[in-house]
């Protein structure tokens, strides 16, 4: 049923960005606006999760991304989703950022040990995620998301009621109720 409604969700996420571009390149200023707005906002939650380690670099990459789109639009194939289209181009400025910065900390941190490359920390935070993902799969769909946007992907309330469909108040009762579920889940277990 989730996969459903995200399905379902991710098509609508789609035919309205879609919308909105072929509006804007029709010359509706408005509607360019719209786009970019809620491109910006889709951006943004795919580059805070991927960036947690360095927040304060997410708002140059969407707008370097959303640079990017805008610059590229014209070359858009609308036989690709345009969703996909928009995240490779995200994904290549962030791979490119991630490319700099990995320079620059190559200079300033180097690293002494080859096996502090492959420490048990990766290891330990695989089994908290499978963990984490076992106990979020017994909650009810909603509030799943609602923990999943707003304290996984560092999504905000707002973003979060947009793409769910609900007010701001039933994300924030959603993630309290998520919330104290998963505390009282995590003392019956063993």
């Amino acid at each position: 049923m989730e996969r459903i409604q995200k399905a379902d969700g991710l098509r609508t996420t789609e035919s309205r960005l879609h919308a909105l571009l072929r509006q804007g390149m029709a010359g509706d200023a408005a509607a360019y606006r719209d786009f970019l707005q809620a491109t910006s906002t889709h951006l943004r939650a795919f580059l805070r999760h991927r960036l947690s380690r360095w927040p304060d670099e997410v708002e140059d990459l969407v707008q370097e991304s959303l640079l990017a789109i805008h610059n590229q639009r014209l070359t858009y194939d609308t036989s690709v989703p345009l969703t996909s289209w928009m995240v490779a181009i995200t994904k290549y400025k962030l791979i490119d950022w991630l490319r700099r910065h990995a320079r620059r900390e190559q200079h300033n941190d180097p690293i002494s040990d080859e096996h502090e490359l492959f420490s048990s920390a990766d290891e330990e935070a695989r089994e908290a995620q499978r963990d984490l993902a076992v106990l979020l799969a017994r909650l009810p769909e909603q509030q799943q998301a609602a923990i999943r946007h707003t304290k996984l992907d560092g999504w905000s309330v707002r973003e979060t009621a947009t793409a769910l469909r609900l007010s701001e108040a039933s994300v924030k009762v959603a993630v309290h109720r998520g919330l104290k579920t998963l505390a009282s889940l995590l003392r019956e277990a063993p």
